[in-house]
């Protein structure tokens, strides 16, 4: 996956589509690629076949040759194509339309003969401390998942290795099976990102407690819009979830379910997780005021107590500066000495004084 630009150069906005009728497939994003990718992968229980690099006559071919068809499509730009794969499965144009728009909110929509699951996939790279996230569009009917991405790679992969290999669950199952193992995947990304967050939230923990510096209110902003996005991607799946057990279609097998009902627990786990780590954050970023302030404080203290400790000094030299003739003082043989000896004896007293206070 390819991390999303922040800058708007060569991505299409959804200002763009002011106007157009409802249903009308537009891109809406960044375009990743210049092609489109497609690879399809047929099994059963005891046969598999796997064709990558596929064209679109290929793609509209393989609906009824095998049980269980899984496509999937790297590259939504071209809308074109997008909408020839969605007339041949028969896809309402509101679906077509969602697909290309990557900026679409997370959801689960039932139709008559198949559902659509919209998702965001997310990796953490820590390296360079930014969340990659990518567009994922997944369609499920009776012997078919369509999965439409903007870029090449994806979280699937030991998906695919499990299907290369020979008899398991997934091949035993029907497409919601698959679908639901597709789905697991991205949960998966997401416990892992929060995890490797969490270890970066508790470093930045420990570095502020312990030396409060500039550059750490950027990284607790950082942290702030990863817990962001990453509350923004999980919390519509819990009714994204929520809409898959409560519905009565026979696409959802209640064989399925069960699996879907732990993958909702999967869901308030990381949400919870969420949660936790953006109180965490948000206590940082009160811990690094306080130290600020505290460390302020302190070299406002110190500056006053050496300001108190010269002020009976300023008032003595200040006093024996003036230009008055009829000051005995100023004839006295020892008189530097005793001056002297009563500023000395002054900062002393002045410095034991604040000592006892526990004001030093």
């Amino acid at each position: 996956m390819k991390k999303i630009k922040s800058h708007s150069q060569g991505k299409t906005k959804r200002s763009q589509k002011i106007g157009l009728p409802p249903g009308t497939a537009m891109f809406i994003g960044e375009k990743k690629r210049e092609d489109v990718q497609i690879s399809i992968i047929q099994y059963s229980e005891d046969f598999f076949n796997e064709k990558n690099n596929a064209s679109l006559e290929d793609c509209l071919n393989f609906k009824e040759k095998s049980p269980i068809t899984w496509i999937n499509i790297s590259g939504i730009h071209d809308s074109k194509t997008i909408e020839s794969i969605g007339k041949h499965f028969k896809f309402h144009s509101l679906t077509i339309e969602d697909i290309v728009n990557t900026a679409q909110r997370p959801k689960t929509e039932e139709y008559d003969t198949y559902f659509f699951i919209v998702l965001k996939m997310m990796t953490y790279n820590r390296d360079q401390k930014i969340i990659e996230t990518e567009h994922l569009s997944l369609i499920f009917g009776e012997g078919y998942v369509i999965t439409f991405q903007e870029d090449e790679g994806d979280v699937f992969d030991f998906i695919r290795e499990r299907l290369r290999s020979g008899k398991n669950r997934i091949k035993k199952n029907q497409s919601d099976y698959l679908a639901y193992s597709l789905i697991d995947a991205v949960m998966d990304n997401y416990f892992l990102a929060l995890e490797l967050l969490g270890d970066d939230v508790d470093q930045l923990d420990q570095e502020i407690l312990s030396d409060s510096k500039p550059k750490h209110i950027q990284q607790i902003h950082g942290l702030k819009r990863h817990m962001l996005m990453l509350r923004k991607a999980v919390w519509p799946l819990r009714e994204e979830v929520g809409t898959l057990l409560k519905s009565s279609s026979s696409l959802l097998h209640d064989s399925t379910k069960i699996f879907f009902r732990d993958l909702y627990d999967h869901i308030i786990q990381a949400i919870d997780m969420i949660e936790m780590h953006r109180e965490s954050v948000m206590g940082m970023y009160d811990i690094y005021l306080s130290n600020i302030n505290f460390r302020m404080n302190e070299v406002m203290k110190f500056l006053t107590l050496i300001s108190t400790i010269f002020i009976p000094l300023t008032f003595i030299v200040g006093v024996y500066g003036m230009n008055f003739e009829n000051m005995p003082e100023l004839k006295w043989d020892n008189g530097y000495y005793y001056i002297w000896t009563a500023m000395i004896i002054s900062v002393v007293g002045m410095i034991l004084y604040f000592k006892k206070r526990r004001w030093f």
